[in-house]
């Protein structure tokens, strides 16, 4: 079947648009409802059968053409007869029983009258002008009937809240008085107490003015006493200077005695020396070869197996001190090696430890000429420790299941009562052992400043 062009109409519907024409826009209520129907009848045209216009939403969706295109779809609906044709056809086919009943000018009373106009709309039949017109005024009783209907709520709404408004205003008075009330009470009780403190105010001030009185006198006599202590302390100033010359004259008066005994207690010990050596010429005594130090069971440097030797430490006064130790006749010093060198330097590798330990104590036997036994302790190694003793320092090791601890006393149990011994050890067990042996115990903090200085 062959269509008619865009631009041509049928007679009929030219004729019927020639007969009627709305005299007043659509009501917008029966706009939208033309924009809808337009909308789903669109999707059952092809893009040929479109107005120019209105191709470019061929692929919209119903809703979207009814929101970008409704404009557009309106005005072709008015301009162009064969579209609106087309889209009456596509009414007529979706509903078909209200197309029907208006084509025979009798359109269903319980049909919604804006339906019924957007149908009369695009379909035309006669008499769609007056069917237009009466949903337009359908929509605007109805409009009427809902802004009666919101300014009646509105006025309901209105007279509550005026009552609520009344009610408030009341309780606020009523408040608003009982507070003025609380604040005239509130207001006498502070004019009362406003008077009462003038009445303390000026109790106060004369109180002030008698204390100003008082402190005159006050300062006066503590500028007379003031005056006294001054002379006082004069007078024990020039008491004082007779004491310490009396003093300084009995310091040297002290000083001379203590001279004299003095040369008395040199000249018996030079006498008391000079016997001993007599008597170990008388004899022939040779030098001491051996020591009691060399007695003890001990593991030396180099002369053991693997297992022999134990590598564990343990962890510190004044150097005059110990200067002072070490220049006592055959003194002998022994040092707790790990104990010394762990607080040190700690961070060394342990035979670096040893290293500069003995290093110090041979510099320090040079220089004091002292003996000196050094005893380190450990876990077992992996191989014997290959160590030279510096000159004048005796290195030992402890025997497996034999701590330094113990090593050093047996060290100082070996020693002969009264004989000088000295040992070094932070460790408080060590320390006190010795000490009730008989030996001298000093911190390894003190070995360390001496080392220092060597």
């Amino acid at each position: 079947m062959e269509e008619p062009a865009s631009g041509a109409e049928p007679a009929d519907a030219a004729g019927g648009d020639a007969v009627e024409a709305l005299d007043r826009p659509l009501p917008d209520g029966v706009r939208r409802r033309v924009v809808a129907l337009v909308s789903d009848a669109f999707g059952g045209l092809t893009v040929t059968e479109l107005p120019s216009q209105l191709r470019q939403y061929a692929r919209f969706t119903p809703n979207r053409r009814a929101k970008f295109a409704g404009n557009a779809m309106a005005a072709a609906l008015e301009s162009e007869p064969l579209f609106r044709q087309r889209i009456g056809e596509r009414l007529s086919q979706a509903q078909p029983e209200l197309a029907a009943a208006l084509e025979s000018g009798s359109p269903p009373a319980a049909a919604d009258p804006v339906d019924v106009a957007a149908a009369a709309y695009v379909l035309r039949p006669p008499g769609w002008v007056k069917l237009v017109a009466a949903a337009g005024e359908e929509a605007l009783r109805a409009d009427a009937e809902r802004a009666d209907e919101q300014s009646r709520r509105e006025l309901e709404r209105l007279r509550e809240e005026l009552v609520a408004a009344r009610a408030h205003t009341k309780s606020e008075t009523e408040r608003l008085r009982s507070e003025l009330d609380a604040a005239r009470k509130e207001t006498e009780s502070l004019h009362r107490k406003l008077r009462s403190a003038q009445s303390d105010v000026k109790r106060g001030e004369a109180a002030l003015r008698r204390s100003h009185t008082e402190i005159e006198s006050v300062r006066a006599e503590a500028s007379a006493q003031v005056s006294a202590a001054e002379s006082e302390t004069r007078r024990i100033r020039a008491r004082l200077t007779e004491a310490e010359s009396a003093v300084e004259a009995s310091r040297r008066a002290a000083r001379e005695g203590r001279s004299t005994e003095d040369m008395r207690l040199r000249l018996l010990l030079d006498t008391v020396l000079e016997s001993a050596q007599g008597l170990r010429r008388e004899l022939a005594l040779p030098p001491a070869s051996a020591r009691p130090a060399d007695t003890v069971d001990a593991v030396e440097p180099g002369r053991m197996s693997p297992k022999d030797v134990a590598a564990r430490a343990l962890s510190d006064m004044d150097p005059a001190l110990l200067d002072q130790l070490l220049a006592l006749p055959q003194a002998h010093l022994l040092v707790d090696g790990y104990n010394v060198t762990k607080t040190g330097y700690p961070t060394m590798p342990l035979e670096k430890q040893r290293l500069r330990l003995l290093g110090g104590l041979a510099m320090l036997a040079a220089q004091t000429g002292a003996e000196m036994t050094c005893v380190f302790d450990g876990a077992e190694l992996a191989a014997p420790v290959l160590l030279a003793p510096p000159r004048g320092v005796r290195v030992l090791f402890s025997k497996p299941g034999v701590t330094a601890d113990e090593l050093i006393r047996q060290l100082v149990r070996a020693e002969p009562p009264g004989r000088p011994v000295v040992v070094v050890s932070t460790d408080r067990e060590v320390a006190d052992g010795v000490a009730k042996a008989g030996a001298r115990p000093v911190a390894s903090a003190l070995l360390l400043k001496r080392l220092s200085r060597v």
